[in-house]
């Protein structure tokens, strides 16, 4: 298989040495879907610090519900003009109703690599210092291809599919990335001591890509020790690379770890377009309390969209929205309740316009 090249990691990671905040380039269109419950709260609040740092970006809003039946197809057409959305929450059913929303864009868009990174902030008291973790996911196929069926009244058959061309092109894309971003180590999570086959394939497919990469070192862990390890000793691994449903677990896992999906950023990509959200799960989207009293935490967002930034290649004001988050957390005057404060939304977001340098 032909090596793939993947530009976008530089444009996501690397970081700006100018540190002129003012810019000459034409303002670039972003899809925004402000999503359910608390999403259109937080993307509010993106959309105010973008218009503080005089960001040159614009959106191109469209009110998606995580209740419909598919992604309309004007969205669609949008990101796949823009090249990048900006998304909040969609509130998926459980058990019966429609399927998810999240899912199907990633196949229709063929966003294969969900990126989370999971790292502990300076003044922020956390149960673990130090944390530093990348968790890099196939996010195309394994349980999430959707192929169940009632073979008889009471027997479900839900089908785990790994291919080999995904499997390869996830690993090229974690050993990238640790190359590019000069990490030291990635970790591949399986389950192969059971499911040796599509297990198998998925580690077989690592192993091959880790033999181009001598630099980096390589190890595997099963996804059962793996949650063990990461609670008690996270410091021990820095990228990871998962199948889809492993990924999804860790991401969350690792998140609580290092301060909470409150503050986590994270961006689903594929070789076209990219879709920046809050890195773990948004277990708050529905939370109606928080949404009342408009006190959802911004942050996992606000670090997201200077993923973005650095993606749509403004990385100075990727900087400088990084460095006023990072100064009001380690502050401790303004914060949610998820980070042991009690302040609003919009009061996080007026702090975080007055750290701007």
């Amino acid at each position: 298989m032909a090596r793939i090249s993947f530009p976008i990691l530089k444009k996501l990671i690397q970081q700006s040495t100018d540190r002129c905040f003012t810019t000459n380039a034409s303002p670039r269109a972003v899809t925004l879907i402000p999503g359910d419950g608390v999403g259109p709260l937080v993307t509010d609040s993106v959309e105010q610090v973008m218009q503080a740092m005089k960001a040159p970006v614009y959106f191109e809003r469209y009110d998606v519900r995580g209740d419909m039946r598919c992604m309309p197809e004007e969205v669609i057409d949008s990101i796949k003009k823009n090249k990048v959305c900006l998304k909040g929450g969609l509130k998926t059913p459980v058990g019966g109703g429609v399927s998810s929303l999240n899912v199907q864009m990633r196949k229709e868009l063929d966003l294969y690599a969900s990126i989370v990174h999971c790292f502990t902030f300076p003044g922020l008291p956390t149960r673990h210092e130090d944390v530093d973790i990348v968790v890099i996911r196939e996010n195309t196929e394994g349980e999430y291809a959707g192929l169940e069926h009632e073979v008889v009244p009471g027997v479900v058959e839900s089908l785990k599919v790994i291919t080999k061309y995904c499997s390869e092109r996830i690993a090229k894309f974690a050993f990238e990335y640790a190359d590019v971003n000069k990490r030291k180590k990635v970790t591949a999570v399986h389950k192969a001591n059971i499911m040796k086959l599509a297990d198998g394939l998925f580690l077989e497919s690592c192993r091959e890509v880790a033999t181009k990469h001598p630099e980096i070192q390589y190890e595997e862990i099963i996804v059962d020790n793996c949650c063990m390890q990461l609670v008690s000793r996270p410091e021990q691994f820095d990228v990871m690379v998962t199948p889809n449903l492993y990924g999804n677990l860790i991401a969350n896992t690792a998140a609580g770890l290092a301060g909470g999906t409150g503050v986590m950023p994270g961006g689903s990509v594929g070789t076209d377009q990219a879709v920046f959200e809050q890195g773990a799960s948004a277990g708050n989207v529905g939370n109606e309390k928080i949404l009342k009293l408009k006190k959802a935490n911004p942050v996992a967002l606000l670090l997201s969209s200077a993923m973005m930034l650095r993606h749509l290649e403004f990385p100075s004001f990727a900087d400088r929205l990084e460095t006023a988050v990072k100064r009001v957390i380690a502050e401790g005057k303004v914060r949610t309740k998820d980070l042991g404060g009690d302040s609003t939304t919009q009061e996080v977001v007026d702090a975080i316009i007055a750290a701007l340098d």
